[in-house]
């Protein structure tokens, strides 16, 4: 069982002060959290890609890049990639560098992202949505096998027989696929022998089984082996001292956040109440001093098939000494008790870690 940390470099008004931090500051902090992620033995650090005032990381890449050199150990990865509106071999280019100066950690999750302010920004009309992702998606793969390429697309000028540079360490880069559960994608990612990333984000985790069972089915079917395939989680979560004070630091940026994409998407009211809901045993949220968060990963992977967790930390702005105490608890403390009961499930369950 993998642990790992994903962020979307929010820079939100504090709920409280309603002080905006800068881009830059916020960058750096993320840094140094990737560097304390790592030096708590957590397994993986993803950045998400937004082209808006309220996210930093534009260029998740470059981010990682300034981590890669600072740390030893933790993977590196984005979370996600909007490929659609991006050129795949820079791309590819962009993460085999972070490949190289982490000497083999870096990762890409390629997805279509739930924004859809990148597309008029670099000129791509929102008509083509799922075409440019599918097409955009099989040169990204060719690139992955293969030094020189030859590709004829619709959406981006023709390649005829040249190579693609730098190399990464790893062979191949490791492609992952990021879904926020429709099926289509599911089925893809396994078609595709591709590892998959679902967004756990609202719900109950427990409806997302049978999106895991799908995804192996049609793994099988194209001659891939399910059992060798990671199934990742995004969901959002803190972890404190205690369960109060969990509570009550991630209460009121959560509810800023949701509350200004509810305005913008037409959501109903994100409430305590809703809140409450969605940190229980049932819900969503990983919220919680660190046995009730280990406990709630540990179901995850028993019940759901998860075989790699990302908790989406902070969400929105939380002072960044609470961030690094929440991501020390989880290295230090939630890690050790979901690898040791996970560990001991997977033996009697016959399954090879």
């Amino acid at each position: 069982m993998e642990l790992g940390i994903s962020t979307f470099v929010e820079t939100n008004p504090d709920p409280h002060t309603g002080e905006l931090i800068s881009h830059a500051e916020r960058i750096r902090q993320v840094v140094e959290e990737i560097v304390l992620a790592d030096q708590v033995g957590l397994d993986v650090y993803g950045v998400g890609e937004h082209h808006r005032r309220d996210y930093a990381a534009s260029s998740p890449a470059t981010i990682l890049a300034a981590a890669a050199a600072r740390t030893k150990k933790i993977r590196l990865t984005s979370a996600v990639t909007v490929l659609s509106s991006d050129d795949p071999v820079r791309v590819y280019q962009q993460f085999a560098t972070v490949d190289a100066i982490s000497n083999g950690r870096a990762e890409i999750m390629a997805g279509r992202g739930s924004f859809i302010e990148s597309f008029p920004l670099f000129g791509y009309d929102l008509n083509d949505y799922d075409e440019l992702f599918d097409e955009k998606l099989e040169l990204l793969i060719e690139l992955t096998k293969n030094e020189m390429i030859t590709w004829k697309g619709t959406h981006r000028p023709s390649i005829n027989n040249r190579g693609i540079y730098p190399r990464p360490v790893q062979d191949p880069l490791p492609v992952w696929i990021g879904s926020g559960g429709n099926q289509g994608s599911v089925i893809r990612a396994g078609m595709l022998g591709l590892p998959l990333v679902l967004a756990i984000i609202g719900g109950s985790p427990y409806h997302f089984a049978p999106l895991v069972e799908l995804y192996k089915r049609a793994a099988d079917r194209s001659g891939h082996d399910s059992s060798k395939l990671p199934v990742a989680s995004h969901s959002h979560g803190f972890i404190a001292d205690t369960m109060e004070h969990a509570v009550d630091q991630f209460y009121p940026s959560t509810a800023a956040v949701m509350n200004q994409l509810g305005k913008e998407r037409g959501w109903s009211s994100y409430t305590r109440q809703t809140y409450d809901y969605a940190r229980s045993v049932e819900g969503a949220l990983y919220v919680g001093d660190p046995e009730y968060v280990a406990q709630k990963i540990i179901n995850l992977r028993k019940h759901v098939g998860i075989t790699r967790f990302m908790l989406h930390m902070p969400l929105g702005t939380m002072p960044h000494e609470q961030v690094m105490n929440g991501i020390e608890l989880y290295g230090k403390v939630v890690a050790p008790m979901v690898r040791e009961e996970i560990a001991k499930w997977e033996k009697e369950q016959g399954i090879e870690a």
